[in-house]
């Protein structure tokens, strides 16, 4: 298993002080090990996300480290030229070496759509079709007229993760080889308000292993919020501010600290805790990486690079991860 961090950049300061931040966080997180950092794209709304050009942004978080894998998580695929994706993830993944995971789906915020000449309504139709562009792109295929890309990346194609909410989803990554991209949350079904997580992927990730092509290696991300504090009150006053500010889809039949922690499927409070509550998710049996984040919780910078600590030293060894050899030889 390989160990993740995930940031959203949704600190209350300025842009740049954003994406300066985040960048010392994914540094950080190479710093104790972690083996990949993802970061998510959003356009326009700084509540949401706050980054639209994360190729950008990673190339550099590139510049300042040397080792951790850096992935998008995700491209939102339908409102991007495909052609111009591939040569900007060609072209970055040669100066990080080799570094780069693309993470990619079929997009959040309908409001978004319009600005970029689209219809949310059609953004499953764009998105197979974009995708479709980008596979023949790395694959070094003509894209018309004789044109092929440059610089060449056929590596990339072994590193695309689809991102999805749905069985159909999972069976479609599955059946390309793709790796699959699990959410820290996701809706609960009407007819069943009170599903779980775990009740709610488990399927997901059976339609992808059941449509893996035969001899194809699998590689499914979970990402889990996960807020680790040296003390359980310390987190728990963090996560009752995030979680207050935390729009939910659906209405809370109650409005307390637990139902909350609970409906946003939160991992929080002392290492033991979080341990526990993580063994508790059954879908980690069948994952390749587990990915971390604070997000919605959104704690303090310096209680993030904390969490990060904790979640290396204590919580990820005692869910089976290792450091790789590299840097314990360091």
């Amino acid at each position: 298993m390989r160990l993740g961090f995930f940031t959203r950049l949704l600190d209350d300061v300025t842009p740049g002080e954003r994406y300066r931040l985040a960048a010392e966080q994914i540094a950080h997180a190479e710093a104790y090990g972690f083996d990949t950092a993802w970061v998510a794209q959003h356009h326009f709304d700084g509540v949401e996300g706050g980054l639209p050009a994360p190729l950008v942004f990673l190339a550099h978080v590139a510049a300042r480290t040397s080792r951790i894998r850096l992935g998008t998580g995700i491209i939102t695929l339908p409102l991007e030229h495909p052609v111009r994706v591939a040569e900007d993830a060609a072209v970055l993944d040669l100066l990080t070496g080799g570094r780069l995971e693309v993470g990619v789906g079929s997009g959040g915020t309908p409001s978004s759509f319009a600005p970029f000449g689209h219809d949310s309504a059609d953004r499953s139709a764009v998105y197979a079709e974009h995708l479709a562009v980008l596979v023949r792109a790395w694959s070094g295929e003509d894209l018309g007229g004789g044109n092929r890309l440059y610089p060449p990346a056929p590596g990339l194609l072994e590193r695309i993760w689809e991102a999805t909410f749905s069985v159909a989803g999972g069976a479609r990554a599955g059946r390309a080889g793709n790796g699959l991209m699990l959410s820290r949350t996701q809706p609960r079904p009407a007819d069943n308000p009170q599903a779980t997580l775990a009740g709610i992927q488990r399927p997901i990730v059976d339609a992808y292993y059941d449509n893996l092509p035969p001899g194809a290696v699998p590689r499914i991300v979970a990402s889990r919020t996960a807020f680790v504090a040296d003390n359980r009150a310390e987190a728990l006053r963090c996560a009752e501010l995030g979680l207050g500010r935390g729009r939910l889809p659906f209405e809370l039949p109650d409005n307390d600290l637990d139902t909350r922690i609970a409906a946003f499927d939160v991992h929080v409070g002392t290492p033991q805790d979080v341990i526990e509550s993580l063994r508790a998710d059954p879908t980690l049996e069948h994952v390749t990486d587990l990915v971390f984040q604070v997000h919605s919780v959104d704690p303090p910078h310096p209680l993030i690079l904390r969490s990060i600590e904790l979640l290396a030293t204590e919580v990820a060894p005692a869910l089976g991860w290792l450091p790789s050899t590299e840097l314990s030889s360091t």
